[in-house]
């Protein structure tokens, strides 16, 4: 691990790289609820191992970066876009290509719309298209077979940590699509690291209260980036019409579909996943 805490827009941001830093770097940015080690360590590697230098980091609120008072709202995802360029500027990266899971394809798109000029190309990941309206593009909304594990939560004993790390391979899960192998040992690990590491595990909630941001309504189709929209058929977060809007609406976009995946970077699909980061991104170096 060579992590390091930086100082960045008046809160620490937790970071770490991989790979040799003369190549082309890949910014990798986590979803809502996660902390980098998500960014599976050998998923990196193995993407480091492809001629890329990889950072990952922890957003404001997860793993060992600044944390606020849980159940509290203290930034925006337009803070946490500004957050990510400010750990390009910690490694001297002038321009970068950004890989976005989830929420962090939400965040790359902002990045992509506000500082075109730092990224070299952009690849989302069982994301959808920020600051949009879904009831509007008749979207479909998280599935509802989630909202009984949410509110078990409240039931969790959050000082106990192996009941926190039991709920949250749970939910892990959940988010295994049908015709994926769900690798619990892997998780496990990762969740047990992720809880052991936390400031504070419970501020993770605080990125439940980020908001869009009508400013973006429609604006994303102006974004030239050229992006890799990665996604799975069966996610029951953000289920695949998302990954459809977004092909949709951004004009130069590719997409790869992972037949029965689900809101996961699953292992079995790592391979694809990091052959298709890297064909892309081999484009516009």
């Amino acid at each position: 691990m060579n992590e390091k805490i930086t100082r960045i827009n008046g809160i620490d941001i937790c970071s770490e790289s991989f790979g040799d830093s003369s190549k082309p770097a890949i910014l990798l940015i986590n979803g809502a609820t996660n902390s980098m080690v998500y960014w599976d360590e050998d998923f990196c590697k193995q993407l480091a191992n492809s001629g890329r230098f990889i950072i990952r980091f922890d957003n404001r609120d997860v793993g060992r970066s600044t944390n606020y008072e849980p159940y509290t709202s203290n930034y925006t995802v337009i803070d946490m876009a500004n957050d990510a360029l400010g750990v390009l500027d910690a490694y001297n990266i002038e321009k970068a290509h950004i890989v976005g899971m989830s929420l962090g394809g939400m965040i790359a798109q902002v990045i992509a719309y506000n500082n075109p000029n730092r990224v070299l190309s952009m690849t989302t990941i069982s994301s959808s298209l920020f600051g949009s309206d879904e009831s509007e593009r008749n979207l479909p909304s998280i599935d509802e077979s989630l909202f009984a594990y949410y509110e078990k939560g409240a039931t969790v004993d959050w000082t106990n940590k192996d009941a926190v790390v039991d709920h949250l391979v749970e939910g892990a899960k959940m988010l295994c699509g049908p015709k994926r192998i769900f690798d619990e040992n892997r998780v496990r690990k990762q969740v047990t690291q992720d809880v052991n590491r936390a400031n504070n595990i419970l501020s993770m909630f605080n990125h439940s209260t980020l908001k869009g941001d009508d400013f973006y309504e429609d604006r994303i189709k102006e974004i030239k980036v050229p992006t890799l929209i990665i996604h799975g058929t069966n996610d029951i977060i953000l289920p695949y019409e998302h990954a459809l809007a977004l092909h949709n609406e951004l004009p130069n976009s590719s997409l790869v579909t992972l037949d029965g995946a689900g809101h996961e970077i699953n292992f079995s699909d790592w391979n694809t996943i990091i052959d298709s980061i890297f064909e892309h991104t081999s484009k516009y170096e």
